[in-house]
């Protein structure tokens, strides 16, 4: 049995898959995960913790450290696994585990190879996603699939909600092929890169809106991007405000128009969008209805900060 793992961990799909494979008796010898960043809204569970409780020594420190690859290979492991850890790992340190190094990617491989696929799939309207397994190699989600698990995404659905889909998916794909990589059953399937695609990160400033989309294309944002993510926003009346809920209409009236108080509906390239839970910086989010009561509107969103 090959049993001797280090585990490359973060946020809740590293510790619902940690969890995982102790619930089956794998020997975690180590752990590498993150500090909390002081920017970021904590809302996941934390690996750290978890590690704490089992009496896994764990580490904050980059995995690619030279301090740290001398402790790998006194370690010796079978495997490296990694559960949404964000340094990418190098192929010196690849090269160190004896039965190869995994990764467990949020997206259903070869499509939204890459930073952030839960968010990118629900911005791009997309209705299925979902956890993938996939050795790895020197190029990014490129290695060999071992299993994964589709999930699907209602239009309803925000990034928050598939996340925590794929979470779940996440779960039940190490369930099923721990025993089997431990045993050395486990498929390994050539990913077609040709059928896939990538997607680089995202910065707070890219949920600005451009009203010009269709209302269905912003409300993808919106909903791509809302709590806990830093949010949506466009300028009002020299305003910088967030558009945290919002639902897509027919209709026509120009891009940034504001056609209706109530329901506050504005107009986009192709229909319209009804503005239902919005914040100016520096003040607190309210209903569209308590914005209305308690502002003056302007004519038009603008798109600048003029």
């Amino acid at each position: 049995m090959n049993n001797r793992l280090v585990v490359c961990a973060y946020h809740n799909v590293g510790y619902r898959c940690v969890s995982e494979l102790l619930r089956q008796g794998a020997e975690i010898a180590l752990i590498f995960t993150h500090e909390d960043s002081p920017t970021e809204e904590i809302w996941f569970e934390s690996v750290r913790e978890l590690a704490k409780q089992h009496g896994i020594p764990c580490l904050t420190s980059d995995v690619n450290a030279p301090e740290n690859m001398v402790r790998l290979r006194e370690i010796a492991p079978d495997f490296i696994l990694s559960f949404y850890y964000r340094n990418m790992i190098s192929p010196e340190v690849l090269a160190i585990p004896r039965r190869g190094a995994l990764n467990l990617h949020g997206s259903y491989l070869p499509r939204y190879r890459g930073r952030v696929p839960v968010n990118w799939a629900v911005i791009n309207g997309e209705k299925v996603t979902g956890a993938t397994l996939h050795y790895m190699v020197e190029k990014p989600d490129a290695g060999d699939i071992v299993d994964q698990e589709m999930v699907e995404i209602s239009f309803t659905d925000t990034a928050h909600d598939v996340f925590c889909k794929v979470t779940a998916a996440a779960e039940t794909v190490i369930a099923r092929a721990w025993p089997l990589l431990r045993d050395g059953r486990a498929a390994r399937i050539p990913m077609n890169l040709a059928e896939g695609s990538y997607c680089g990160g995202r910065k707070p400033a890219d949920g600005r809106i451009d009203w010009t989309k269709s209302a269905e294309q912003v409300y993808n944002l919106i909903r791509g991007v809302t709590h806990p993510y830093p949010g949506a926003f466009t300028f009002l009346d020299g305003k910088k405000t967030f558009i945290w809920q919002a639902w897509p209409l027919a209709g026509v009236a120009a891009p940034g128009l504001i056609v209706s108080h109530a329901p506050l509906l504005i107009g986009a390239g192709n229909g319209l969008l009804e503005i239902r839970s919005l914040q100016v910086e520096g003040e607190q989010e309210c209903s569209a209805a308590d914005f209305i009561s308690t502002h003056t509107m302007p004519i038009t969103l603008f798109q600048e900060n003029s």
